[in-house]
């Protein structure tokens, strides 16, 4: 399963400069960036997983400014919204086998965040 998410996520840098501002702007952030990747995720109408996946991103910056251990803080708003969506029945590591990240050459006219979800089939035994 594909799915793309328009524009670019908050990195780590902004949400932990949201969370020291008022641990209150913290969540009020968090619920707001869930929310959007939920939106897209359902603007797919992807069908619920029934086996553990592997997740990769591809992350589309606008520009070569932010680092990619900065950017890639934008999974946890990604993942959180595939279980609110009803897509993972949890993001725990019985579920999520996985990450994998990729930073292609920066899209000034189109930054996006492109999500693969490959179900694995594990060996018996081997959860």
């Amino acid at each position: 399963m594909k799915f793309t998410i328009p524009g670019r996520l908050p990195g780590l840098n902004e949400i932990i400069g949201q969370a020291r501002y008022s641990r209150f702007e913290g969540a009020i952030q968090k619920k707001k960036q869930t929310e959007l990747c939920m939106f897209w995720i359902n603007a797919h109408k992807l069908l619920p997983v029934t086996s553990p996946v592997k997740v990769h991103f591809d992350w589309y910056e606008p520009n070569m400014k932010r680092d990619p251990d900065n950017i890639r803080a934008g999974a946890k708003f990604i993942l959180d919204a595939l279980v609110e969506a009803s897509i993972l029945p949890k993001d725990s590591r019985k579920w999520v086998k996985g990450l994998s990240d990729a930073f292609p050459d920066p899209d000034a006219q189109n930054p996006r965040v492109e999500v693969q979800i490959e179900e694995i089939m594990l060996q018996p035994g081997g959860d």
